[in-house]
């Protein structure tokens, strides 16, 4: 049954499209994410925006994983509602965003939260803001090493920014933050940049280090510098698409070995042609911000072929000489997991023994929990 991991057998009738997610593979994914780190989960902050899922945050604290990375406001309130300890929201709160994470803190005093920041004039607007509460803020500050999507850029004077940063009274400056996913490449590459860059902004971490006269912390990478952080001592590492995979990563980081842990389930609604047919994964049922050949893999047979396209419809094309019948079921994996499952508003878990047992909601995939 391995080579047909996918298959699910359950009686449970489900409408299509759905998204199915195994619980061993999950398990075996945080297993090797544990492994990856010697055991030493406190170097772990695995990022939640992947699956939005509380019951996953609970997985993880059973691991005794207990600090998260997010995105978002929902994802921090998720986070503190299953009691996580640590949530660093990498996203600079600014705008009503500010209010929201005031309010996020107020109401779970015993959370450590932390947030980054990138400007000076974000970092006083937060100040006041926790001022006017009697609260300290913990911050990050989002250091820009190429992406060059936030953070300030390594090019600029970054430590004097520190050093009006660690004058506000009302913020706690607790270190640095760094994403550097515009890495690409095999893992020798990957790793030389990444290890350049870090071994000369761990070197000035350290002299900050001396003139505050408390140790910093450093939170760097996602699933593409992985492993040389995970290497590398007082760093937590924060990968997120390990808990599901997808075969974007399968194709670009073999040296990673986890499991895909989800599928799309579909169905198919027509055979318009001899050679193809339609099956209701459509745009709303999968990422579709690539080209059309990196969207998904269908499983069942690699002579399916996707060609085209649209809201509520995948047309395929069938290379091979296996025969699909209207009503058969298609099983896809996603090529981008993560903007895949904030599609859906829960996933199906299946079990060992190939059957529906449970339903998770993906909570976080909406903007606004409660706060």
């Amino acid at each position: 049954m391995q080579n047909n991991w996918w298959k699910i057998n359950s009686e449970i009738r489900i409408d299509t499209p759905f998204l199915a997610v195994y619980e061993d593979r999950i398990q075996a994914n945080i297993e090797r994410l544990i492994e990856s780190v010697n055991g030493n989960t406190q170097k772990l902050r695995p990022h939640i925006k992947t699956h939005k899922i509380g019951e996953i945050l609970d997985l993880f604290k059973t691991y005794n994983i207990n600090k998260v990375k997010c995105a978002t406001i929902a994802e921090a309130e998720l986070a503190a509602i299953h009691e996580i300890s640590d949530v660093l929201l990498a996203y600079q709160p600014v705008g009503i965003k500010k209010e929201r994470w005031i309010s996020l803190i107020q109401k779970y005093p015993n959370v450590a939260f932390s947030t980054i920041v990138d400007d000076l004039d974000s970092a006083k607007a937060l100040d006041e803001c926790a001022g006017k509460n009697n609260l300290k803020l913990t911050v990050y500050l989002d250091l820009n090493t190429g992406m060059n999507r936030t953070g300030i850029s390594i090019h600029k004077n970054w430590i004097a920014l520190i050093d009006e940063i660690v004058k506000l009274k009302n913020l706690h400056f607790a270190g640095i933050h760094i994403y550097d996913g515009h890495l690409k490449g095999d893992v020798e590459h990957r790793t030389a940049i990444a290890s350049n860059l870090f071994f000369s902004i761990n070197e000035e971490i350290g002299n900050i280090q001396k003139k505050l006269g408390y140790d910093l912390k450093i939170v760097a990478g996602g699933s593409n510098t992985f492993p040389f952080y995970a290497s590398q001592k007082n760093v937590e590492c924060s990968p997120g698409t390990f808990v599901f995979w997808d075969s974007n990563y399968q194709i670009h980081l073999p040296e990673q070995n986890f499991e895909p842990a989800l599928v799309i389930v579909g169905t198919i609604i027509s055979k318009p042609t001899s050679s193809t047919f339609c099956i209701d994964i459509g745009y709303k049922a999968v990422a579709s911000e690539n080209p059309i050949d990196k969207r998904l893999v269908i499983l069942n047979d690699e002579n399916l072929i996707p060609i085209a396209h649209s809201e509520e419809h995948l047309i395929i094309e069938n290379q091979g000489k296996n025969e699909y019948a209207i009503g058969d079921t298609i099983y896809a994996q996603p090529y981008h997991v993560c903007p895949t499952c904030a599609l859906y508003d829960s996933v199906q878990v299946v079990n060992n023994e190939h059957q529906i047992c449970d339903q998770w909601q993906v909570v976080a995939r909406s903007r606004k929990i409660n706060i």
